[in-house]
């Protein structure tokens, strides 16, 4: 099967894609942990209900990107995360693209504004983690 690198705009609508399926996986933990956790009042709620948020969406990805390196908006997209060598993320990797990838987007989007700027046209998280984003080609 024939990959490629995709383009920086078609990147950017699948993370889209990604972002409305990741509210909801979200919603419904949220749901489940204000179930659980009814004082919202306490003083370690808040703290705790962010980081299990962070745990959850980084449970979704890095399970998806080790086992069969797509999400769902990445298999419509045709995309596939691989190490940089080419084989299979491990879980190292995963987290490791996972964390990066939170702290470039939170630094107000470098990581991602990064592969405008790439000579590869990767994602800052993905040359920190020693993983590559790929377009596979269409069957025809």
């Amino acid at each position: 099967m024939k990959i490629s690198a995709p383009g920086f705009w078609r990147r950017l609508v699948s993370m889209i894609y990604e972002s409305l399926l990741l509210v909801a996986v979200l919603f419904i933990a949220s749901f489940v942990f204000h179930l659980i956790f009814r004082d919202t009042s306490s003083l370690f709620f808040r703290p705790a209900f962010q980081l299990y948020l962070l745990l959850v969406a980084g449970t979704y990805f890095t399970w998806f990107w080790t086992h069969g390196g797509q999400t769902l908006p990445m298999q419509t997209w045709k995309f596939r995360v691989i190490s940089a060598d080419g084989n299979r993320l491990t879980l190292k990797q995963a987290v490791a693209r996972y964390l990066f990838a939170v702290i470039g987007i939170f630094c107000f989007g470098c990581g991602v504004i990064w592969a405008l700027f790439d000579r590869d046209r990767q994602f800052l998280h993905d040359r920190l983690a020693g993983t590559r984003i790929v377009k596979l080609a269409d069957k025809g």
